[in-house]
This record gives structure tokens, sequence and C-alpha cells, in this order.
């Protein structure tokens, strides 16, 4: 009788631990968010250079098979017309991953630079925030590059409109930072991703391989790396930026490049570090690494 007792209570015990640990389980289930819905540009502001918010001049940004796509095919000249789409909601701790080609050819009456040349937007002030005629927005670029045929870039780099990074706690001055990736020609997905965790890190990834890490994101260095260059992003008042220099980058927003060079981007999803971090409530998640209790639910 008493060996059965035992037995009942061993048993007791097993069905608590069980019952105590089924919610921890759930609490490591990575709640990733699509950033495109694959049928149209919801979620996203445009921003064009010379063009109003929310003009799509010359129809730069469409959808396609559910690929979202910057093209040229209604341009006659390039004329300057830089462009970025900006999704609407910023984020500051995060992990994002996306894929990525490159497609036809650049503008004849673009910049050389521009070609086989775009990227992604980091911690980005707001298209609603830029000037009329600002070429880039103030941001952290992960800079993408491909052969042209006549050379072999990295990609997954980083350029730093209007802003500074460290690496090895040394501030690097240099407008672009080149990255150790391998070599992508044109019509070639390539599978992207970066870690941002605030005002801290920031990790570059490409193919699965971190290629580019830096820390302490901060306005400032001028806007390609001199304290005299802000009139070249046609920013008519310097001043306001000039007196953030230093300032931490803790969030902002992301957005696609368009420089034009035709790309395809597809798989836009977004996995949110910040959020309820009280083990008592239902949507508790134990890769929150930032806390934003105000969104706990019980």
């Amino acid at each position: 009788m008493m060996r059965r007792n035992h037995l009942q209570i061993i048993l007791a015990a097993l069905i608590i631990s069980a019952a105590a640990c089924k919610p921890v389980a759930k609490t490591g289930t990575e709640d990733w968010q699509s950033l495109f819905n694959g049928k149209d540009l919801s979620g996203w502001d445009i921003k064009i250079l010379k063009r109003p918010l929310n003009e799509n001049y010359n129809n730069t940004f469409i959808v396609e098979d559910s690929v979202l796509r910057i093209k040229y095919d209604g341009y006659q000249k390039f004329d300057d017309h830089f462009g970025h789409l900006y999704y609407q909601t910023p984020f500051s701790y995060y992990k994002l991953q996306l894929q990525y080609r490159f497609v036809g050819k650049h503008m004849a009456d673009a910049p050389g630079y521009a070609d086989c040349n775009s990227g992604i937007m980091l911690h980005s002030q707001s298209a609603k925030s830029l000037e009329l005629n600002q070429t880039f927005p103030v941001s952290l670029e992960m800079q993408f590059l491909c052969s042209n045929g006549k050379d072999a870039p990295t990609t997954g780099n980083l350029c730093t409109p209007g802003t500074q990074v460290r690496m090895s706690d040394a501030i690097r001055p240099e407008h672009c930072i080149n990255a150790a990736s391998k070599t992508y020609n044109k019509d070639v997905w390539v599978n992207a991703a970066v870690e941002v965790y605030g005002d801290s890190l920031i990790r570059h990834i490409i193919e699965g391989d971190t290629v580019l890490v830096y820390t302490k994101p901060t306005i400032g260095g001028g806007f390609v790396g001199g304290n005299y260059n802000w009139s070249m992003a046609h920013i008519t008042d310097s001043l306001p930026w000039i007196n953030k220099a230093g300032s931490r980058l803790t969030e902002g927003y992301i957005a696609l490049q368009a420089e034009s060079q035709p790309i395809d981007f597809k798989n836009l999803k977004l996995l949110d570090l910040v959020g309820c971090m009280d083990t008592k409530a239902s949507n508790y998640k134990s890769y929150f690494i930032k806390a934003d209790n105000s969104k706990c639910r019980y």
C-alpha cells in the first residue's frame, strides 16, 4: 500500500511538472511578421526626390507575382529621382530577413556608383520628415552590390548618410565600409538578414554568414563623412542635424532604396524583439530582450 502511494505521489509530481513546463515551451515560438503582403504597397510610404510624399512617380515601386519591384520602365531619364520606400512602423530591437536580386540595367544618366547598387536603410528618419529635394534619409544603409562584369564587389556593406558607427570601440569616419562577403551576380536571389539591437549593436548577415558588425550608431560626421557636406543631401537647414551630433540612434524606420538600378525584393519578414517580458502574461516571449509591458495581455 505504501509502495502504491509512493508511485502515486511520483506520478502526481510528474503531472504537475509537465503542466508547469507547458506554457514555458510556448514562449519560445517566434512570431515573425511579414512587412510585405505580396499584393500591394500597404503599410509603406513612398518618398522620391522632387516629388511629394506618396507620389509613386512613373510607377517606380510596383508589385508583380508577389515580388516588390523597383523598376524604371516608365522613365525617359533618371534625372536624380532618388527614392525610398519606407515601412510605416519604426522599430528598435529586431531581426529582419529578406531576399533581393539585381535585374536589368541602371539608368544611363544616373551616377556611375549607382550601377548594381541598392540597399536597405536602418534606423532611418521617417518619410514624412524628409525635405522635398532630399536625396537620402539620415540612416544606416545596409548596402547591396552585385558584379557588373568588371569587378567583384562585396555586399552587405555599410554606408552612413548623416551617421557614424564604432568598430573595435573606435569611430569609423568612412562613408562606406566593406563587408566580408562573397560577390554575387545579377539575376541571383541573395538571402540577407540584419540583427538590430537598439543603439548598441548591429549585425549584417549574407547567406547565413555574419559579414559586418558595428556598435553605438550615432548622428554625426557630416552627411558623407565631412562636417560640411550636409548640402550634398539637399538638406536646406542642416543646423538641427549638426546640433544632434553624437545622439545615439535608438530606433527608426526601415526603407528600401531606389537609386536608378532595378532590383527585386521578396519575403521581407521581421521579428520584433521588444514586447511583454512579464512571465505571467499570455503573450510573454522568452526571446524578447527589451521590455514593453504596456503590451502585456493577461
